[in-house]
């Protein structure tokens, strides 16, 4: 299911797949370094940057840098020198994950929550043949005891045949529903779980730690390269936080629905969650993952400084349809926007050469939006054939927008509002 993005609301994989991947990826960057086995001892900054001093197999080091980005994980050695304290809940009841592989005719179909107020869990489906399992530990119960074969073999009987199950890993774990009190210290900031922790109900751990980079990412570009003040960094906590504390309160609503203890409350939940599914539209809206807080930004840098309303188009996800060259190709509309900033027109309009304008002065990308059926040449303009990009503009009164790196939209006017766009962006008139 295609929430508007290009891509499925949540995606399941395995982790250390992931990371293998990302490890490899970094030899396409001359300047990236990954430097394993360290440890920060501590830290200093002054003016003009940070000095972090740190050990190798017990041999001292130091680096220094303009800025500090702390990526280290919930237990983050840099929040605790920084002495930045975490709000929320942490340490909740334990939990085993249970973490193997199972031969595919012997496979589960379909992921599932187990909503039983005597042992609540998940099973969840992974690639290339992985499965995990989870279950609440039960009051008494010992991580020695649920580690055991025979324990595991009793936990996941229920949903598979335990004989072709190749266990790899079962381990307990306590989920944390916190989130830091301040994400910025002089030219350090936190990112990913050093910032917040989200219990695991939503599987919002991660890509909420990928939309941190992604806010912060361009922002450090642009300060480095002298194109924006250094204000411009305050604005990564201001954009970020709000939708983080959203994301932890319902996911913890979830998690309350899902391990309901009470036998009452359980049946409750069942009698709406069965009438729920009798319903196209609620079934559809539950599925769809659409109780999920959207990403948008409310406050930041965005014309104006803030979203002029909830259906604003300002600090709004660009939408992602599928779209066609002059080729006749067809793909998502990331791949001609680039991975930069995109100055987005709509075709036919007076609006496209004035956003060629504008993307040149930004150094952005210009693209052209063609209603369906209408013919275009070269690659800076794009076929809308599903006609989403055509209704978005409708729905902003819009000839041009501009689309961070990150996929926010700065703004979306029409030609009478250009100056004023032109100004917020800080770029002269042609």
């Amino acid at each position: 299911m295609d929430l508007g993005y290009g891509h499925a609301p949540i995606w399941f994989f395995h982790q250390p797949l992931l990371e293998k991947a990302l490890r490899e990826g970094l030899s396409r960057f001359p300047a990236a370094e990954l430097r394993t086995g360290t440890e920060v001892e501590s830290l200093e900054q002054d003016g003009a940057g940070v000095t972090v001093r740190y050990h190798t197999s017990g041999v001292r080091h130091g680096v220094r840098a303009r800025y500090l980005v702390a990526c280290d994980g919930g237990r983050s050695t840099v929040r605790a020198l920084l002495g930045i304290p975490m709000e929320g809940r942490g340490g909740q009841e334990p939990w085993i994950a249970i973490s193997g592989t199972v031969a595919e005719e012997d496979a589960p179909a379909e992921c599932h929550v187990v909503c039983d107020p005597v042992r609540p869990g998940f099973v969840g489906r992974g690639p290339v043949g992985r499965f995990r399992w989870e279950f609440r530990l039960r009051l008494g119960e010992t991580g020695e005891e649920m580690t055991q074969p025979g324990t595991i073999r009793r936990l996941i009987g229920p949903y598979v045949n335990p004989d072709r199950v190749t266990v790899e890993r079962a381990q307990l774990y306590s989920f944390h529903s916190v989130v830091a009190q301040r994400w910025r210290v002089g030219r350090t900031f936190l990112a990913g779980d050093a910032a917040h922790l989200l219990p695991p109900f939503m599987g919002q751990g991660l890509v909420s730690g990928l939309r941190d980079a992604a806010n912060l990412a361009w922002k450090l570009a642009w300060v480095l390269q002298g194109r924006a003040p250094e204000a411009l960094l305050d604005t990564y906590a201001v954009e970020r936080r709000p939708h983080v504390r959203a994301l932890l309160e319902a996911t913890a609503r979830l998690g309350s629905v899902f391990t309901a203890r009470s036998t009452p409350m359980a049946w409750v939940r069942d009698t709406v969650l069965r009438g729920l599914q009798a319903v196209p539209a609620a079934r559809r809206f539950v599925e769809g993952f659409r109780f999920k807080p959207a990403p948008a930004i409310e406050e930041g840098w965005l014309l104006g400084g803030r979203r002029s309303g909830r259906k604003a188009a300002e600090g709004s996800y660009l939408p992602q349809p599928r779209v066609r060259r002059a080729s006749g190709q067809e793909h998502l509309l990331d791949d001609s926007l680039g991975s930069g900033f995109a100055v987005l027109s709509r075709g036919g309009s007076p609006g496209t050469e004035v956003a060629r304008e504008l993307a040149e002065s930004l150094g952005a990308r210009a693209v052209t939006v063609r209603s369906a059926g209408v013919p275009g040449l070269g690659d800076d303009s794009v076929e809308d054939h599903t006609g989403r990009l055509s209704e978005w503009f409708r729905e902003h009164g819009a000839d041009v927008a501009v689309v961070r790196p990150d996929r926010f939209v700065f703004g979306a006017v029409p030609l009478a509002r250009m100056p004023e766009l032109r100004a917020a962006l800080g770029v002269e008139e042609a």
